[in-house]
């Protein structure tokens, strides 16, 4: 027979593909009075059909995931339930993602590494319909927004210096002049404040701006 929690009890669904950081999540909250754990996920789409059934008070979403990622899982669940308050897992300080989660209607920002600390304050306070988001992730979050605010030209050459391709094949590509190409990646590692090229490259599959 399945246990039911009690009426004021805080119901949590939680989302990850990861099994170790699931079980880690439920352990911390079964030592928990006022909270109860009714569900798990292991990607997107099995986060929606859980959450129609379960209908949670707060839901953990990972953000990256496969068979639809957490994005799109919020968009899904907030489409249907527009009151869903969703707290996002993200491995990165200022993941581009995180700032479209946030946009989507998600109430909270964890960082995986900080959730032996910050997990069951964050619960409880999108339980009860307040944000949670640490100012210094607040301010991380908007300096990254205006660095990572590449023109759709500078992201069309970021791709494809991630794919490995030199300048004059870019340039090519793109029919505009290798001068235009550097002065492309120029503006690109100033916005993201990268070293070189491929620093570039690196932050950019980090924050999700762009993927390989």
């Amino acid at each position: 027979m399945t246990v039911q929690p009690a009426p004021d009890i805080i119901r949590v669904l939680v989302v990850d593909d990861h099994p170790l950081l699931r079980e880690g999540i439920a352990a911390v909250l079964e030592a928990q009075p006022d909270i109860f754990l009714v569900g798990e996920a292991t990607n997107g789409r099995e986060a929606l059909y859980l959450y129609r059934d379960l209908q949670p008070d707060v839901t953990l979403m990972d953000l990256q995931m496969p068979d639809m990622d957490g994005i799109e899982a919020i968009h899904a669940i907030r489409g249907e339930f527009p009151a869903a308050r969703i707290a996002i897992l993200t491995t990165y300080r200022g993941d581009v993602r995180a700032l479209h989660a946030i946009k989507a209607g998600a109430m909270a920002y964890l960082l995986k590494s900080s959730l032996r600390k910050e997990l069951l304050d964050a619960i409880r306070t999108i339980a009860a319909g307040k944000r949670h988001i640490p100012v210094e992730i607040a301010t991380e979050l908007a300096d990254h927004l205006a660095q990572d605010a590449l023109s759709p030209r500078e992201l069309q050459v970021l791709q494809r210096v991630a794919m490995g391709k030199p300048n004059k094949e870019i340039a090519a590509e793109l029919l505009i002049s290798e001068d235009t190409i550097k002065g492309h990646l120029k503006s690109i590692m100033d916005k993201l404040g990268a070293n070189n090229r491929t620093h570039a490259v690196t932050l950019g599959i980090q924050r999700g701006i762009i993927s390989i």
